[in-house]
């Protein structure tokens, strides 16, 4: 699940992981687009902390540099950020890197690069990202990437409970929800009822 301080509802966004990893999320990626990067490093150790006590990853959006700092397990490079195959040489072996991408020929480029695994998005509409910046994608788009590539395959945009069956039937090895866990009444439910659907 994508952690960002803003879609919290006003709440303290480690008691927000805490609660999603309760829950049972096994992958936590912190995003902060707002803030200096200085000023999230507090918020993500403690969050790294919390992950290695529940055994669950945890990657940071966009900056390399914070998720050394920080000890994470890797980063996700959208495609926009610095590319994959720049990245991989700069971080330890085992590190994990993810990207963001839209299509098969997107998704083959990033695991030529050297990617763990690539995301795929946004399968539904959403508003949790601006909108300039986000293309459409479908579950069949996802079904498409999970055909093209070897490396794990992370569905994202839009998904919530009621929908995440699909891009599970659509091969997807995982979802990457942030509305639906960050902005929930009670995360720690929504955070279960999604883990469940992956069992």
């Amino acid at each position: 699940m994508i952690i960002d301080p803003d879609a919290c509802r006003g709440r303290d966004a480690v008691d927000v992981a805490r609660l999603a990893l309760e829950g049972g999320a096994a992958v936590v990626q912190w995003r902060d687009k707002r803030r200096e990067k200085g000023d999230q490093l507090a918020e993500v150790r403690a969050i790294r902390d919390l992950c290695r006590r529940h055994d669950a990853l945890f990657i940071v959006n966009d900056h390399v540099d914070l998720a050394l700092a920080a000890g994470a397990d890797g980063v996700h490079l959208g495609q926009h950020d610095l590319p994959v195959e720049v990245v991989r040489p700069l971080v330890p072996e085992g590190f994990l890197i993810g990207v963001s991408t839209n299509n098969a020929d997107e998704a083959r480029a990033a695991e030529a690069g050297g990617a763990s695994y690539v995301a795929v998005g946004a399968v539904f509409p959403t508003a949790s990202k601006e909108p300039e910046r986000t293309r459409a994608a479908s579950p069949e788009r996802v079904r498409e990437v999970t055909s093209a590539v070897r490396v794990p395959v992370v569905a994202i945009g839009g998904i919530d409970a009621s929908n995440v069956g699909q891009v599970i039937d659509a091969g997807a090895d995982a979802a990457a929800v942030l509305s639906a866990v960050c902005g929930a009444g009670d995360p720690k439910l929504a955070a279960q009822e999604l883990a469940r659907a992956f069992e």
